[in-house]
């Protein structure tokens, strides 16, 4: 089988070297409109060779779509016209717009994934081969994919050492909207805050593991992130409601100085040791 990905940063990079040591799969493909990206993603090996969008369309069994969302929608117009049977997987944090953005031609052929993986860096000097190994991909509306290409899907990705679930993308962009995309809306605003606060001397000498652990991930990337904050704009407002008010209970137990109260609130937060 014939691979392309398109996108080779931090998921496209790390999926071509798993997919590059996969005995079922004869060439990886690779196509970024960065082309430093392709450079890099060539002397690094994260794919066997560099070849352009409509040669990717016309060689490849399957495509992969590792950029931005926004990204994503605008290159599934570019794709209508791909054999009946190659398989186009994107690999998206956000999934009902890019859903509903599917031009019909090629409804069959996709097939709408989400891989529960990343760091906070990016480019392809970022990926790393076991970065998907053992980690979740949820697969949404698979019922109006081809049977074919969700065959397909699953097991090049179940190689890769990944965990499949299926969801609806309405209930996923709900459930990564309070799992995934709230905690990046709070990191950044927890480090915006520091800034404005702190300088970066304090920063250095005092910002010890609760601080670090909680920042690293506002050195994401903005493009990317901006791009989802878009697509999840509602389920990600909700979220931030939800968080506000937890945040207004505990300013108002301190305010209040309801020690006791605040213990019992910490406790029922403790709760998540039961399930992590």
């Amino acid at each position: 089988m014939k691979v392309g990905i398109i996108g080779l940063g931090l998921i496209g990079g790390s999926l071509g070297l798993a997919l590059r040591d996969m005995k079922l799969i004869s060439s990886v493909s690779g196509y970024d409109l960065n082309e430093q990206n392709q450079c890099d993603a060539l002397k690094l090996g994260l794919v066997d060779e560099i070849i352009s969008f409509e040669e990717m369309k016309n060689k490849c069994d399957m495509i992969f779509l590792a950029i931005p969302v926004e990204a994503i929608v605008k290159t599934l117009q570019n794709l209508k016209d791909i054999p009946k049977s190659t398989t186009i997987v994107d690999l998206g944090s956000t999934k009902e717009q890019i859903l509903a953005s599917c031009p019909q031609e090629i409804r069959e052929n996709f097939v709408a994934a989400h891989p529960m993986a990343g760091t906070e860096n990016s480019g392809p000097k970022a990926a790393f081969k076991t970065l998907l190994n053992g980690a979740v991909v949820v697969i949404c509306d698979d019922k109006n994919a081809g049977e074919t290409h969700i065959k397909k899907t699953v097991e090049i990705l179940s190689h890769a050492g990944m965990k499949i679930v299926f969801m609806n993308s309405k209930s996923h962009d709900h459930h990564v909207g309070i799992i995934s995309h709230l905690p990046h809306a709070i990191s950044f605003s927890l480090v915006n805050a520091t800034l404005k606060e702190e300088d970066k001397r304090n920063i250095l000498l005092l910002a010890g593991g609760s601080f670090s652990g909680m920042a690293r991930i506002a050195k994401s990337s903005p493009d990317m992130w901006c791009d989802i904050f878009k697509q999840n704009k509602d389920n990600l407002l909700s979220a931030v409601n939800s968080f506000q008010s937890e945040l207004e209970i505990c300013k108002d137990l301190i305010k209040n100085e309801k020690w006791s109260e605040l213990k019992e609130w910490m406790e029922s937060a403790r709760k998540l040791r039961e399930i992590l």
